[in-house]
């Protein structure tokens, strides 16, 4: 059972604001669905703002109980001050990439010249020196002497294209707003691109305004209301596009998803056989349960990227003439353990014979391929520095023998590994720009139950190889979207374990760990065996005695938010501490706030019967209505959060203030001027400083 005394110092806190309980109920297909918080989903009220600034000082009191504060960010910063460094993106001689050093509050896009000179593109300090201004993408053109990029202010994720030449570093293009997650696709030359942005606000119905994206074609220096739609008219408004253009020009591709679905309709069109505004889409696939993408060779054949009929993924070729699935040829099969991530072309004249690098995890562990690129056969594995992840293989796009790609694993910080085709050998290119004294933490992976028997893997670190005797642990996970949870350097992590603690990362289904059939296995009606999973995780923790009761905390963020929240409300008696970070907690009205109605179909909608039922089974902010002993829980949330909705926080903490019977505090931390994406430096080391300490303060962790 969990221990459910205060901590001392705890009672000299003040007690959470009351929270009025209104008799609110909705009836749904036959069920009552109470919702006594809803007033809390209005920022604004007088009422809201009101609770939020109470329980600030509720938090701010807590706070101060902690021990460890200044030790632990001093540390954080230390581990932090590794920086990173991306892959070089090559354009003829000129190369782009990512760098932070230990003294900057953002990575700074870099450009090295033709003649080796480096110089600084972008640096979001000079833009904003409050920190608030993020670089949320940027894609050069073909030949290299543009650039465009998108950046956003106060966390809200709301990008804003401009164009600069590289060279002269001036502007001359944009901004254009509404483009949040556009890809850019440059047609040759640089007069001329293709992009996504949303129609404006004025057009659309209220509170639609984040949904209704079109394709449109942009000329350099033109005013974008004259901007061309060229694809996306009269389709649904929750769906998310891509585009891209070949490197000669001559071949587009259009993608269309419905929200987040895993699935998309995809199309090819030949732009030297219609005008750039009216290009004649060709359907790859339309209506098919799959995910694919495809991109013309070199060689000119097409390269499709495939999970239709293989679930962990499958290359096939074609030619771009005739692109449907009944042309298509396996080069690349399914593996059977091994889900396919990536892959590049090395097709130089300087080389023997062309080949493909394939990347892959198996069971969340990244390995690195070489094939033939006529045959597919496989030649050899590329060496890696350890068990880890590599970011995706770069390859210059005019053809060669090179190709780069990130590096990273529990205990190193990203660098940038280096394949040399002509000699078949991986150096290393680039290090993190830091120097960093890492703990000494061994991983293990393991493997267990869930529930329904089905085997679950998960990492686990700490200062030996099993602990001397049980430790606080934290539990993280996340399970859902088809998003694998792979080893990366954290200094969140190393600084818990290197004061004594564990951390485990759990592999559960909905995510992409085991491929897409992982995924669905964890999604929709199937929602609960993410929870299982996470359950069966954290028994496994306790019989395995690197846990004790009172010591196990779990957390996550976003949909990780989700299942920590739902793990408390379901299992109350296993989780003395939780983490819950800019979570979905309300699964009944999620639809209705932020991004919520482009997931409905990972979770379901409250709008169909059926799934109606799948969400109010495991809903945590109705579950926790229930009263019990609940573990101590602190919500962060970010009142720029255009994603996420913050109402969902609120709604749970009052829910969980009014039911808990236990002395374990529930605490709300809000930040301002976030979001849910990128941050500041500072920003991030104080939100993990504030998750770190509590989590110690509720599991016994001595940061003293």
């Amino acid at each position: 059972m969990t221990d459910t005394t205060a901590h001392p110092g705890a009672g000299a806190a003040p007690s959470p604001p009351p929270a009025e309980r209104l008799d609110v109920v909705d009836e749904l297909f036959g069920y009552r669905i109470e919702d006594p918080y809803r007033w809390l989903e209005d920022p604004t009220s007088p009422q809201t703002q009101a609770w939020g600034q109470a329980q600030d000082e509720v938090f701010a009191a807590h706070r101060a109980t902690w021990p460890g504060l200044d030790r632990m960010r001093g540390r954080l910063t230390e581990l932090l001050g590794a920086g990173l460094v991306t892959p070089p993106v090559w354009r003829g001689q000129r190369q782009f990439l990512m760098r932070r050093t230990a003294q900057q509050e953002h990575a700074v896009l870099l450009t090295i010249d033709p003649d080796g000179t480096e110089r600084t593109l972008i640096d979001p300090m000079e833009l904003d020196p409050s920190g608030l201004t993020t670089l949320d993408s940027w894609q050069p053109t073909k030949e290299g002497h543009l650039l465009a990029y998108q950046v956003s202010e106060g966390g809200t994720e709301e990008s804003v294209v401009r164009v600069m030449d590289v060279v002269s570093g001036e502007l001359v293009d944009g901004p254009i707003d509404r483009a949040r997650y556009s890809p850019i696709a440059w047609i040759p030359g640089g007069q001329a691109y293709y992009y996504v942005r949303r129609l404006a606000p004025e057009l659309v119905p209220a509170g639609e305004e984040q949904f209704h994206r079109r394709v449109w074609l942009h000329q350099l220096g033109t005013d974008p209301q004259t901007d061309v739609m060229v694809f996306g008219d009269g389709r649904k408004a929750t769906e998310y596009y891509g585009v891209s253009v070949s490197r000669d020009g001559r071949w587009m591709t259009v993608s269309a998803s419905e929200g987040t679905a895993p699935r998309n309709d995809l199309w090819l069109a030949d732009l030297t056989a219609a005008p750039l505004h009216a290009p004649v889409l060709r359907a790859v696939q339309t209506g098919v349960d799959a995910q694919t993408g495809v991109e013309v060779g070199r060689d000119g054949r097409l390269y499709v990227f495939t999970d239709l009929g293989a679930p962990r993924g499958r290359v096939a070729v074609t030619t771009p003439e005739s692109p449907t699935v009944d042309t298509w040829r396996d080069l690349l099969a399914q593996d059977p353990v091994a889900v396919l991530d990536g892959f590049a072309i090395l097709d130089g004249p300087e080389l023997e014979r062309a080949v493909m690098l394939a990347s892959w995890t198996r069971h969340a562990v990244s390995e690195v391929t070489v094939h033939d690129l006529a045959t597919g056969a496989k030649l050899a594995s590329v060496p890696l520095p350890g068990l880890g992840s590599t970011g995706g293989i770069v390859e210059r796009p005019e053809g060669g023998h090179e190709a780069w790609f990130g590096y990273t694993d529990h205990t190193t910080p990203t660098c940038v590994q280096h394949y040399d085709a002509r000699t078949a050998t991986t150096s290393l290119w680039a290090r993190a720009p830091g120097t960093v004294a890492v703990p000494p933490v061994q991983t293990r992976q393991v493997t267990y139950a869930s529930a329904d028997g089905t085997e679950v893997r998960m990492f686990v670190m700490s200062l030996g190889s099993v602990p001397d005797r049980p430790r606080p642990t934290i539990l993280y996970g996340y399970g859902g979207f088809g998003l694998p949870l792979t080893p990366a350097y954290s200094a969140s992590v190393l600084a818990w374990i290197e004061a004594g603690g564990v951390y485990a990362v759990a592999g559960l289904r909905g995510g992409g760990e085991e491929g897409e059939q992982w995924h669905r296995d964890g999604m929709l009606g199937n929602k609960q065996n993410v929870f299982d999973d996470f359950h069966a995780a954290a028994q496994w923790l306790v019989d395995h005695d690197y846990t004790g009761p009172g010591q196990l905390a779990i957390s996550g963020g976003s949909n990780g938010g989700l299942l920590v929240g739902a793990a408390a409300v379901q299992r109350p008696d296993l989780y003395a501490a939780v983490v819950c970070s800019a979570p979905l907690l309300d699964m009944v009205r999620f639809e209705q706030f932020g991004l919520g109605a482009t997931w409905n179909v990972e979770y379901g909608s409250a709008a169909d019967p059926e799934q109606l039922g799948w969400l109010v089974a495991y809903s945590p902010y109705h579950a926790a209505a229930r009263p019990a002993p609940y573990p101590a829980v602190l919500f962060t949330v970010f009142d720029s959060d255009t994603r996420v909705d913050p109402m969902h926080a609120r709604k749970m903490c009052a829910a969980l203030q009014h039911s808990s019977t236990s002395q374990r505090p529930v605490l709300l931390r809000r930040e301002a001027d976030v979001g849910h994406g990128a941050r500041s430096v500072s920003r991030s080391v104080e939100l993990s400083v504030d998750s770190l300490c509590f989590t110690a303060a509720w599991t016994g962790l001595d940061l003293g």
